[in-house]
């Protein structure tokens, strides 16, 4: 290249710029939706903060719900797939003698890794993610997607815990499911009440408390 002369142009594909372009729409609606829910955020909205025109989104998505489960595949099978492969390697470690903080800790620790080391975008799924948990269309969503990797934790907390009942096994889960999803809001609230001490962001704090302190849970309603 001459002195002076201004770099080339790399072109990009049509297919290039489609993808771009989808990845873009798909970020800012789940920032939306991590903060607004489902009926807080409107096709123009996500226009909006794209920079675009709401009929561009037609495009890609027929509606909103299109739209909105789009946003959560996107991410759940990365996320199904850590955690099931994780699973799967405790259980062939352990064989029959899991434990059950070490279930919790395949189960949990692979999601609080990829939230961690994936930065805000992924902190802003989890968060999407806490608010679909408490919607019937979210439930559905959840269940078509995450209920096999909670059936194999729930498989080896089974064999961890043989005396156990069902019925018991499957709250433990519930609690443990309920306070995951809270720590994945990041209400602020536990800033506030701790005077500072905690907060909300501090990912790994959870992440070195929850398997732990979830486990007792489950021992103590052995007795």
């Amino acid at each position: 290249m001459l002195d002076g002369a201004a770099p080339k142009r790399i072109r990009r594909s049509k297919a290039e710029q489609r993808a771009e372009s989808l990845e873009q729409i798909l970020d800012a609606a789940e920032y939306l939706f991590s903060m607004n829910g489902f009926y807080g955020v409107t096709l123009r909205d996500v226009a909006q903060r794209v920079g675009i025109h709401t009929t561009l989104l037609h495009y890609y998505f027929k509606d909103k719900h299109d739209l909105f489960e789009a946003v959560f595949k996107r991410r759940a099978a990365v996320t199904c797939e850590r955690r099931m492969a994780a699973l799967q390697s405790y259980e062939a470690e352990t064989g029959d003698r899991p434990t059950v903080e070490g279930a919790l800790h395949a189960f949990l620790d692979s999601d609080f890794d990829l939230y961690i080391e994936g930065g805000e975008p992924w902190r802003n799924y989890a968060a999407f993610c806490a608010r679909v948990s408490h919607s019937r269309e979210g439930a559905e969503m959840m269940m078509a997607h995450f209920d096999p990797v909670v059936l194999k934790l729930v498989s080896i907390l089974r064999r961890a815990l043989p005396d156990l009942s069902e019925e018991d096994l499957f709250w433990g889960y519930e609690f443990v499911t309920g306070a995951l999803m809270h720590i994945w809001a990041r209400t602020g609230r536990i800033d506030r009440l701790s005077g500072g001490i905690c907060r909300s962001d501090d990912i790994a704090a959870a992440k070195k408390r929850l398997a732990k302190f979830m486990a007792a849970g489950f021992i103590a309603l052995k007795q």
